[in-house]
């Protein structure tokens, strides 16, 4: 998976020349002598990076499918430790044992009114060099799909989201007892099925449309980077939102006090089959559609007229899957800190794929690896970081992130007092800076990334960005970046390895990779390859450097820093932006459903009705309350003041004596856990955060505020209420800390 970066993100770039930045220039958590001296290391570490390591190391991992349970996973992840401990590291292996579905039978064909039973294959090329492989390769698939026998009507249903629902509701479309059809793309995939079941399917086909995602974008590969006809998406449709990990034993690691659910039990397992497939394999399907003409935003690039259904195409859909326990390889290795052992810097990035998974997620993998040898050489010159740095591959990510997971609810205990902060990473490309993350952090990104040169542009990779944001962004974007001294990052949802991170234990995290400039269809396919990544994602590795640039920044000043860098004036502007849209969403729902009953009262029914369907004589609509907002309000005035404080009085904390360092970065590290409300989310526990989560209908995409926002979003009125009091009350407990944090320089 790759949420910023892979499948929803990556911008950024970089230089293989280090960028020395002046002695003049200041470091968060540093004072004048020792920001010089983190400079000096910095400039060095730098110089220890080289590209050809990460071509070779990827050629290496790619050369053979390694995805979760496999042969070569394990071969993979014996060679990340072997390295590892021949650098210096304390390195192992930590296997948990987790669920992990492959097919056993895959039937799709056509059976009215034409006959034609689907390939269902991926077609080698001679230009890709592993392609044409065929043992271990997991063919296209998705993971934790029901069990299913099912014939019926087909029904298109554009991107089966919830909005695409209603307007096959007011086209008169019911898709109760059908099998239904969606485009890949306007959410994550899981919500596809997920919500095709709430509306009665009884099965599921996604396929690539060519519009999005093949000949309608650039020449397909070989000959140009996009989806050729063959080519499929594979992917997890574990209900992600639910929750991450082993769907057998969400919140918890099985042993012999907690024993795993039954497949049947599980919550997070997908409730009808689902299946996905090429744009090749969906054309005589869609093409055999009736029904009416498909909405003109529905229609992607395939040569025919899109129709709705249902019928008079009719499919048949068999899966049935091995439903096995599997073992799961996380590599972990550690330099233990020389003052504060204790607090512990985490950087992660997965190393299991879908099949060969050079973009995703060996490109990312490479470049923390040679991260881990630059710090290996540091060590040799007698360098130690102050802090312990762990450094993690983690295993079953692509199934729903299951080897992180299960390894932050193993050591949750230890995590909850030790962590100070995850930094992530899930492949990377030729682009521009993507970042994404807690914005207690924000700051601190924009200072690395002012340190860091583009390797193609000579300018710092935030600049950069900042450039591509005035030319390229919305009208508040664009005003942002002329005006304010940091840009903004992305608040994180879910799709990678930081998720049980900050959304289940409160350790502020940081999600950072490039691209922008690598796009193609290979996601997921066994096309993403070592020959197709060389040739049209990063070359030259420069990238990859740059992201070991970027990453071995972050590890290393937060593994030196005497006052960690943490700043709360950009949080707390953040989350006021945050609290003034939720009121917005609310004043809008509010004057929507006003307008419409004020027109009733009159007698203009043409006015208020709908005009894709005005031939309904509309109702009145429910107007939303008038929720009272004055608690939030308080807390972020608090919070604004607090921030105040705190960034008045770090000079005078960057002095402290040893001891009292000790306490205050504690505290420091420690105020994101406040940000976490035991209860967890309405419906779905495992997610604590207050502030970000995955929205229960956009899986990887955030949701700011999440209870708040999205009860306004369902008209549950009480529960918005709930939320605001919830939202405030841990926005209280974070000032307090911040206030601590002042407190001990006193």
């Amino acid at each position: 998976m790759r949420h910023l970066f892979k499948k929803t993100f990556i911008p950024v770039l970089f230089s293989t020349l280090a960028a020395v930045p002046s002695e003049a220039q200041q470091l968060m958590g540093f004072g004048t002598e020792a920001a010089r001296k983190e400079l000096d290391l910095e400039a060095t570490f730098d110089k220890h990076l080289q590209a050809n390591n990460l071509r070779d190391w990827m050629k290496r991992m790619t050369a053979y499918p390694h995805q979760l349970g496999s042969t070569y996973g394990l071969n993979n992840a014996l060679f990340l430790r072997d390295k590892l401990v021949s650098w210096g590291f304390e390195a192992r292996l930590d296997t948990v044992h987790v669920l992990f579905p492959t097919p056993k039978v895959r039937i799709l064909e056509l059976t009215e009114p034409t006959k034609f039973k689907a390939a269902l294959t991926e077609k080698p090329l001679k230009e890709d060099g592993t392609s044409a492989q065929t043992k271990d390769v997991l063919p296209p698939y998705h993971a934790f799909s029901a069990n299913g026998d099912v014939t019926a009507e087909l029904v298109f249903v554009n991107y089966g989201v919830p909005d695409d629902y209603e307007e096959l509701a007011r086209l008169g479309v019911d898709v109760k007892g059908k099998i239904v059809i969606a485009k890949y793309g306007g959410s994550w995939r899981g919500i596809k099925p997920k919500v095709a079941y709430e509306h009665g399917a009884i099965g599921c086909i996604i396929y690539s449309d060519p519009k999005e995602d093949g000949y309608f974008q650039g020449d397909v590969y070989p000959k140009g980077a996009f989806k050729n006809e063959s080519g499929v998406q594979r992917g997890s449709v574990v209900d992600l939102p639910l929750a991450p990990g082993d769907p057998l034993t969400n919140g918890f690691v099985a042993d012999a006090e907690h024993k795993r659910l039954s497949v049947e039990e599980a919550p997070a397992m997908m409730k009808i089959p689902v299946l996905p497939i090429s744009y090749g394999d969906a054309l005589p399907l869609l093409k055999a559609l009736g029904g009416q003409v498909a909405p003109a935003t529905w229609r992607g690039a395939l040569p025919i007229t899109y129709h709705v259904g249902p019928g008079p195409a009719k499919v048949h859909l068999k899966l049935e899957f091995n439903f096995d326990i599997v073992p799961c390889y996380n590599v972990i290795a550690t330099l233990k800190g020389s003052e504060f052992p204790d607090q512990w810097v985490i950087r992660g990035n997965h190393h299991d794929a879908w099949v060969f998974g050079a973009a995703d997620p060996v490109s990312g993998a490479v470049a923390e690896l040679e991260e881990a040898r630059a710090l290996g050489e540091l060590v040799k010159t007698g360098w130690k970081p102050k802090r312990t740095i762990v450094y993690c591959w983690w295993d079953g990510e692509e199934p729903g992130l299951l080897g992180s997971t299960e390894w932050v609810e193993k050591y949750q205990s230890i995590l909850k007092e030790k962590a100070v902060v995850y930094l992530n990473s899930d492949g990377s490309g030729r682009g521009y800076l993507g970042a994404g993350g807690s914005h207690t952090l924000e700051k601190f990104v924009n200072q690395v990334g002012r340190d860091v040169t583009d390797p193609e542009k000579g300018t710092s990779v935030i600049d950069r960005l900042r450039s591509r944001t005035i030319l390229n962004g919305s009208p508040t974007a664009k005003q942002e970046a002329r005006a304010r001294a940091d840009l903004r990052i992305g608040a994180l949802g879910s799709g990678s390895d930081y998720t049980p991170f900050i959304q289940h234990l409160g350790i502020a995290s940081l999600n950072i990779g490039y691209g922008g400039e690598d796009a193609g269809g290979d996601y997921h396919s066994i096309f993403d390859s070592y020959d197709h990544y060389t040739r049209f994602k990063d070359g030259e590795f420069v990238y990859g450097v740059a992201l070991a640039k970027t990453m071995g920044r972050s590890v290393l000043r937060f593994a030196n820093a005497d006052v960690l860098p943490f700043d709360f004036s950009n949080f707390a502007n953040t989350v006021q932006v945050y609290a003034s849209e939720v009121k917005k969403e609310l004043e809008a729902a509010r004057t929507k459903a006003e307008d419409h009953n004020k027109t009733l009262a009159e007698g203009r029914f043409e006015a208020a009705a709908d005009p894709k369907d005005p031939f309904v004589k509309p109702t009145p609509m429910s107007v939303a309350p008038y929720l009272n907002f004055a608690p939030l309000d308080n807390a972020l005035v608090a919070l604004e003041q607090s921030a105040k404080a705190y960034a008045s009085a770090s000079a005078k904390l960057a002095l402290l004596p040893a001891d009292k360092l000790k306490e205050l970065n504690e505290i420091l590290y420690k105020t994101e856990r406040k940000l976490i409300h035991a209860d967890g989310l309405p419906r779905r526990p495992w997610y604590r955060h207050q502030i970000y989560a995955p929205g229960f209908y956009t899986g990887y995409g955030v949701k700011t505020l999440p209870m708040i926002r999205e009860a306004i979003e369902q008209k549950n009125w009480k529960e918005a209420e709930e939320g605001i009091l919830r939202v405030s009350g841990v926005l209280e407990g974070f000032v307090k800390e911040v206030e601590r944090a002042v407190g001990v320089g006193r």
